[in-house]
C-alpha cells in the first residue's frame, strides 16, 4: 500500500521543509520542530525549553498578548499547541485547509518573532509551578519521570523536562533569549505541513517567512553515560490507593534497527487487550486496571518497560507475574501466530494513525530532524513485517537480563530492599 507523496526540500539557511499532501483529508497541519529539548540543558537553567514553550505563544509584534494569538486560532476552530520532549520542541495548527494561510502566518510568526516579554516570564513562572505539581500529582505519569531518574540519575537524560520549581523561579528573560538564539537555529529546524496542501504553494511561502530565520551552529548535548551493575529500584511514597511502576530494562537508540524486533515484541506483550500482560495481570488475576509496554529509543540511548497501575496491596504479586512473563518471552520465545497477530496489529494501527494530518506531520518531521532523510510509511512497515522470530528471541535474550532490570514505583512503601529481592530473572 502507498500511503502519501512527500516532498523535502533544504533551504539555503539549512532549514528543511517536508509537505505531504494528502488526498481525501479537509484539513492541514502546519508543525515546527526543533531539535532542542531538556537534554540540551544545564542544572542552572533545567526547565528552560518546557518554559520556553509556554512563552512562545504570549505574543509577538503582530499579535502582542497571548489573547491574540489563541483568539485568532480559535476562531478557526483550530487544534493547536506545542510539545517539549529531552531532544525536541514542537509548535502546531491544526484547521481546516481553507485556513492553511492563516495557520502558516500564526505558527511561523510565534516561532520566529516571540516577544519573551519580562512581566509575562514572571506571571508563567506561577502556571509552570502549578504544572509541575499537577505532574507529581499524577502517579501515572510522574513514575514515568521517576523511572529515567532511576536509569540516568544527576545528568540531563535523568532530569525532568519541566525542571524543578526552585530552579525556574530564577530564571531571567536574559536567560530565555540566550538559549532561544542559540538553539532555536534554521539548521536544526524542520518544518512539516501536511494535509489539503499544494506544495509548492507552501514552500514559496515558508520561504518568504522564513528569510530573515536564525542562523548558527547547533549546540550539542553532553552524551548520556550509561552504566549498571545490577537490578535497581527507586521507591517514592505517596499515600495512593493504586500503587503506579515502570518495571524496564535498557535497549536501543533511534538509530538501531533492532529497535524493530523489539517494538514487535512489545506489542506481542503488552499492546493492547489480548496481550500477554493484559491477559495474565488483569483478565485472569485482576491485579491491574490498565497494563501495557512500550519502547523509547533517543538519538543516543533507549529502553523498553512495562508499565502499570496495580492493587496495592498485591503489587509484589503483579511484578512478579510481569517478571515471568518477560521471562517466558527471552526464555521461550513467541509463536508464529503471536508474531503474524502482532504485525497486522501494527499495520492496522498504522492505518488508523495516518488518517489525522497532525499524526502524519509528526511522522515524518522526526526523521527528518534528527537523520536528515524521510522514513516513509511504508519503508517503515517494511522494517516491521520483515522481523523474524529470531530476530525477537535475538533482542529479548540481549535486552531482558537481570543486571539490567529498573523499577519505579510510587505507593504507599517506604522500603526499597522487598522490590529489590523480587528483581531476578
Amino acid at each position: 500500500m502507498n500511503y502519501f507523496y512527500h516532498q523535502l526540500h533544504t533551504f539555503d539557511s539549512g532549514l528543511r521543509l517536508i509537505t505531504i499532501p494528502m488526498e481525501g483529508t479537509r484539513t492541514v497541519t502546519v508543525l515546527v520542530l526543533v531539535g532542542t529539548g531538556s537534554k540540551y540543558e544545564t542544572k542552572d537553567i533545567n526547565g528552560i525549553s518546557h518554559f520556553l514553550e509556554h512563552m512562545m505563544f504570549k505574543g509577538t509584534d503582530k499579535r502582542p498578548g497571548a489573547l491574540d494569538i489563541s483568539r485568532e486560532l480559535d476562531t478557526l476552530g483550530a487544534e493547536y499547541n506545542a510539545f517539549t520532549s529531552k531532544e525536541y520542541t514542537g509548535y502546531y495548527a491544526k484547521a481546516s485547509s481553507d485556513k492553511l494561510d492563516t495557520v502558516l502566518d500564526v505558527i511561523f510568526d510565534i516561532f520566529l518573532n516571540s516577544k519573551l516579554d519580562a512581566k509575562e516570564i514572571a506571571i508563567e513562572k506561577g502556571v509552570i509551578a502549578e504544572e509541575i505539581n499537577m505532574y507529581r500529582d499524577t502517579p501515572s505519569r510522574y513514575v514515568s519521570d521517576l523511572f529515567e531518574q532511576l536509569l540516568y540519575g544527576d545528568q540531563p537524560a535523568g532530569w525532568d523536562i519541566a525542571g524543578e520549581k526552585e530552579i525556574i523561579q530564577k530564571l531571567e528573560r536574559d536567560d530565555f533569549v540566550k538559549y532561544f538564539n542559540s538553539h532555536y537555529v534554521a539548521g536544526d529546524t524542520v518544518v512539516a505541513v501536511a494535509g489539503n496542501i499544494n506544495p509548492e504553494e507552501v514552500k514559496e511561502k515558508t520561504a518568504e517567512y522564513f528569510k530573515g530565520v536564525r542562523n548558527g551552529i547547533k549546540v550539542e548535548k553532553l552524551p548520556v553515560a550509561e552504566k549498571q551493575s545490577g537490578p535497581a529500584a527507586l521507591i517514592h511514597w505517596k499515600e495512593t490507593d493504586q500503587a503506579h511502576f515502570n518495571l524496564g530494562v535498557r535497549s536501543y537508540n533511534m538509530f538501531d534497527d533492532r529497535k524493530y524486533p523489539l517494538s514487535v515484541l512489545s506489542t506481542i506483550l503488552g499492546g493492547g487487550m489480548s496481550s500477554r500482560l493484559f491477559q495474565e495481570v488483569r483478565v485472569k488475576r485482576g491485579l491491574a486496571y490498565y497494563i501495557g509496554s512500550e519502547n523509547e529509543d533517543y538519538t543516543d540511548t533507549g529502553f523498553f518497560m512495562v508499565r502499570g497501575g496495580v492493587d496495592k496491596n498485591r503489587t509484589m504479586e503483579a511484578i512478579k507475574v510481569v517478571l515471568e512473563e518477560l521471562a517466558k518471552a527471552r526464555d521461550g520465545g513467541v509463536t508464529e501466530k503471536e508474531l503474524q497477530r502482532a504485525k497486522d496489529h501494527v499495520n492496522g494501527g498504522m492505518a488508523l494513525f495516518l488518517e489525522h494530518s497532525d499524526n502524519v506531520a509528526n511522522a515524518y518531521a522526526g526523521p527528518v530532524l534528527f537523520e536528515n532523510k524521510v522514513l516513509t510509511i511504508e519503508e517503515k512497515l517494511a522494517k516491521i513485517n520483515a522481523v523474524t522470530l529470531d530476530d525477537i528471541s535475538t533482542v529479548a535474550r540481549d535486552v531482558i537480563k537481570n543486571e539490567q532490570l529498573n523499577l519505579a514505583i510510587i505507593g504507599p512503601f517506604k522500603d526499597s530492599e522487598p522490590f529489590k529481592e523480587i528483581l531476578k530473572i
